[in-house]
């Protein structure tokens, strides 16, 4: 297996890769040595207290005084390791090929994987590159899911693609974000067949809508379900459950610590 490990920078080095990510200020560059604008670093996560937002509840197992930062995966620094930086470059070609510069807002290496992160208006675009470009051939979407970071995260919810080259035994990720408030993108059953059950489960459980997509309807919840059960907004508990006639009200309404 190739290694895909880069090489840590210094924290205290002025200027260093993780403060300039961190800043927002990481270029994204192509094989030619084209550098796009720098971007805002993509918000992956939420400032925490407490597990599950619980406040004043008596909790005794430690996790009450939970305190986790928010994370914001910093962009990568080139060289990336291994095989990345030949598909960062053959990927950046094709979509120059096409006249689309903008498409990749950012790249991350994190634990052995490379994540492209997609302008939602170029994702169908970027997706019939990874699979038809000789140097690429990422030929199967095994997996689409949907993320929720909360509603205090900017661009909270999050479609996350795994794409496989059987060709070249290679895995990448793409990763598009949006507005819960517009939390429209483009469908990739044109380019990936088997992203069609896949995508009407994200829309099922994060309302996500993907636009051109076949028949995007409900896929393990009732047609006439209201909300979307796995956002972090749904109310904890759900719904009252009758049992022989007895009513048993949601798990957060069952009995309050004090």
């Amino acid at each position: 297996m190739t290694d895909s490990k880069q090489t840590t920078p210094d924290p205290g080095e002025k200027g260093s890769s993780a403060e300039r990510a961190g800043e927002g200020l990481e270029p994204v560059r192509s094989g030619a040595g084209a550098v796009a604008e720098p971007r805002e670093p993509i918000v992956a996560g939420r400032a925490r207290q407490g597990m599950f937002g619980v406040r004043g509840s008596g909790d005794t197992s430690g996790y009450g005084g939970l305190r986790l930062p928010p994370h914001v995966p910093q962009a990568a620094e080139r060289p990336y390791g291994g095989w990345f930086d030949d598909v960062a470059d053959a990927l950046l070609d094709s979509l120059r090929d096409k006249g689309i510069d903008s498409a990749i807002q950012q790249i991350t290496v994190d634990r052995g994987e490379i994540t492209f992160y997609v302008d939602r208006e170029h994702l169908v675009q970027t997706c019939s590159s990874l699979r038809d470009d000789p140097a690429l051939r990422f030929e199967l979407c095994s997996s689409v899911s949907g993320v929720d970071y909360g509603p205090e995260v900017p661009q909270r919810l999050h479609s996350v693609y795994h794409l496989t080259s059987m060709t070249f035994r290679r895995r990448i990720r793409l990763e598009v974000a949006v507005d819960a408030e517009d939390p429209h993108l483009p469908s990739v059953v044109s380019v990936y067949p088997t992203a069609d059950f896949q995508e009407r489960e994200a829309w099922d459980m994060f309302g996500l809508i993907y636009d051109g997509h076949p028949a995007l309807t409900r896929i393990l919840m009732p047609d006439d379900w209201d909300g979307h059960p796995q956002r972090k907004d749904y109310p904890l508990g759900g719904i009252p459950v009758e049992y022989k006639g007895a009513e048993i009200p949601p798990p957060d309404q069952r009995r309050a610590y004090s």
